[in-house]
């Protein structure tokens, strides 16, 4: 079997396996996080309504002209702190973290760690 298809099914199993156990709610939604090797994303998602409530990336036009490179860990801290004001605004206080099939370190726990610094409670 094609190597980048085996690949592609072990993300996926990972991913329905971290999924399954964090589906959101309107008291408690899920952070979902997606990682490129340029860019960083996350959305807050009430899985109920199927809606979006708040989200962040590195190539939204406010937060691009201050992060010089989207792809590091540096630019990972500043959307969760933006993603977690947001939040707050919009009237969310606690999530449930969906790091999808990505390991929990790097970007991805930088981007977790900014969050909870600017005041969201996973």
């Amino acid at each position: 079997m094609n190597k980048q298809k085996i690949i592609a099914k072990q993300r996926q199993r990972r991913r329905y396996h971290s999924r399954s156990k964090s589906r959101g709610t309107p008291e408690r939604p899920r952070l979902s996080v997606f990682r490129s090797h340029k860019h960083i994303a996350c959305q807050v998602i009430d899985d109920v309504a199927r809606k979006t409530i708040v989200s962040a990336s590195t190539r939204d036009s406010d937060l691009a002209a201050s992060i010089s490179y989207g792809g590091n860990k540096d630019a990972a801290a500043a959307i969760g702190k933006a993603v977690a004001e947001k939040a707050l605004a919009a009237g969310v206080k606690q999530v449930r973290f969906d790091r999808g099939d990505y390991q929990y370190h790097g970007r991805v726990a930088a981007l977790a760690d900014a969050a909870r610094e600017a005041g969201l409670s996973f």
